[in-house]
């Protein structure tokens, strides 16, 4: 496989400024195809990365914050796996009343996701892997792009679980015993 260009945002934990010990860090660390920028006081880079695959140009860019020795590390990829209708219309390049018609099976085949939560709020929320899934299995999006949201799914998750065993090790482990 030859590599290719992949684009994706990082968010960082630990440095809450930019300053040249961090940026030199990263750089002397691999990543020199990021660009690091500052919102709402969260440290983020913007990769470009080449590789041979979406998962490998991710893990290769943990693995260098990881070890550029600024007392950083990885919060999570940022892509939120929850969208709303409007999220979806948009991520699949149609309107947001075409997903609303396929969510109430008034058009496709039926058996679209059901949201995952904000149900009672009455704004509800679906998990993009899900409905990415629906819509390869139905011929409205490519492939690709649900084995993208399945990668980042599985990095955030494993991310998540991460910082719990950090914060709370009994807590994370009472929960992954009990819900094994």
């Amino acid at each position: 496989m030859n590599p290719q260009e992949f684009d994706f945002a990082l968010i960082l934990s630990g440095p809450t400024d930019i300053t040249s010990e961090v940026e030199d860090g990263l750089f002397e660390a691999g990543c020199d195809d990021a660009t690091l920028s500052l919102q709402y006081g969260v440290l983020y880079l913007e990769f470009s990365r080449s590789a041979v695959c979406l998962k490998a140009a991710i893990l290769s860019a943990i693995e260098d914050v990881r070890k550029a020795g600024i007392g950083a590390d990885v919060v999570r990829v940022d892509e939120c796996n929850f969208v709303t209708m409007a999220e979806i219309g948009r991520r699949m390049g149609r309107s947001r009343q075409l997903v609303h018609q396929y969510i109430t099976g008034q058009r496709g085949p039926g058996g679209f996701p059901a949201p995952a939560c904000n149900l009672t709020a009455g704004k509800p929320l679906w998990q993009w892997c899900a409905v990415s899934y629906w819509l390869v299995q139905n011929d409205l999006l490519r492939e690709e792009i649900w084995e993208q949201a399945r990668v980042v799914e599985a990095i955030n998750t494993k991310l998540e679980m991460d910082r719990q065993r950090q914060s709370d090790p009994t807590l994370a482990q009472e929960v992954m015993e009990r819900c094994g």
